[in-house]
Parts: structure tokens; C-alpha cells; sequence
């Protein structure tokens, strides 16, 4: 029997410590507001999913909050950059026994339960599976086996992470899924178009 996992990679609520892009423009209370705002809608559109669900918090794991402890696995993302602390995430998943894993931020205001649900039932069909954000990141990405390269040597927040990993795909040899380009909300002009 297949088991599936979404990894969802938040940051903790600490004003001054979340959305500094947008904090430029509006403060960091506004930022720390629009932050909470996004986790709650991340939190909608996971909870209900029939995969297993994992937490994995920036700095500590917090008891009390949005992510019910019987819906969600609590865990502390570890490594030095992003590159590694997704790396170490999807490297103790695999070793957790699982065989298809996801992981999101909580960035995208597009991003919808359908979204996550074909973002699984894809790799049904094909190795990988990423979901590109307009500004050239991705706000998810998937696999069927641990494959640590997609995230080694990577430089992330900048406009190539997107076509790296799908470079990387393609030179493993591997199939893959893309699913809808959604808008990450990082700064103030992605932001007008949710307003």
C-alpha cells in the first residue's frame, strides 16, 4: 500500500522574522498579520487531506497552534539553507518508510487542495512532480525516492530555481509532473494581486 506524506515547511510567528520582503513596505506587524493569514489558509487546505501530514517548524516546535497534533506530525527543519533543510526533511521521510512525499511552504494563496491532491495523484505516473511560481521558484515539489541532488548546489530565492531542479530531473533521467503556475506572495507587488 502506497503511503504519502505532505511536508508543509513554516516559519514561527516572530514579528520582524517572517515576510521581511513585504515587512519593507508595510512593517513588520502588518507582515507578521499577512504571514498568519497564510498559514490559516495553508492550514484549511491541508487538514482535511487523506495523506499523512508533517509540520516542520523554522526554529521550535509549538504546542499549542493552528496544527492540530492528531492531524499533523510535529518535526524542526535542520540544515544550514533551504536547500539542506528540504534535503534532511525528505532524507528522514524516505527513512520514516514513506513512498511518494510533498512539500510545500506556506507562501501561496493560490495554492489549493486539489493542487496538492494532483500533485500525488501524479506521481502515480511519473518520478517527480513540481508546481512552478511565477517568479521562478516552486511552491511544490514531490518525488518517489530519496534524490538528494535536486537540492544540492541550488541557489534559492533567485529566478532559476525552478528550471535547475527541472535540469537536475532531466539529467537523472527521470519523469515528471508540472502542475499550474500559482503566485508566491513575497513581496508588495504580489501581494496587490490578491488585494
Amino acid at each position: 500500500m502506497s503511503k504519502s506524506l505532505l511536508i508543509v515547511f513554516i516559519k514561527n510567528t516572530v514579528k520582524g522574522k517572517v515576510k521581511t520582503r513585504l515587512a519593507k513596505d508595510l512593517g513588520d506587524d502588518k507582515a507578521l498579520e499577512i504571514y498568519k493569514l497564510l498559514l490559516s489558509h495553508t492550514q484549511l487546505i491541508t487538514k482535511d487531506l487523506s495523506t499523512s501530514k508533517s509540520i516542520y517548524y523554522s526554529e521550535k516546535i509549538e504546542a499549542n497552534d493552528i496544527w492540530n497534533k492528531n492531524r499533523y506530525f510535529k518535526q524542526i527543519q535542520k540544515g544550514k539553507d533551504l536547500g539542506e533543510k528540504m534535503l534532511n526533511a525528505f532524507q528522514d521521510e524516505f527513512n520514516n518508510q514513506y513512498n511518494s512525499i510533498c512539500i510545500i511552504g506556506c507562501d501561496c494563496y493560490d495554492l489549493s487542495s486539489d493542487v496538492i491532491e494532483m500533485a500525488f495523484e501524479s506521481l502515480h505516473k511519473h518520478d517527480f512532480v513540481i508546481g512552478p511560481a511565477n517568479d521562478g521558484g516552486y511552491y511544490l515539489i514531490g518525488m518517489n525516492k530519496f534524490t538528494p541532488q535536486i537540492f544540492e548546489n541550488k541557489t534559492y530565492s533567485t529566478h532559476h530555481v525552478f528550471g535547475e531542479a527541472i535540469q537536475e530531473i532531466k539529467k537523472l533521467n527521470k519523469s515528471y509532473f508540472v502542475l499550474p503556475e500559482l503566485t508566491d506572495i513575497d513581496d508588495i507587488n504580489d501581494l496587490k494581486k490578491f488585494q
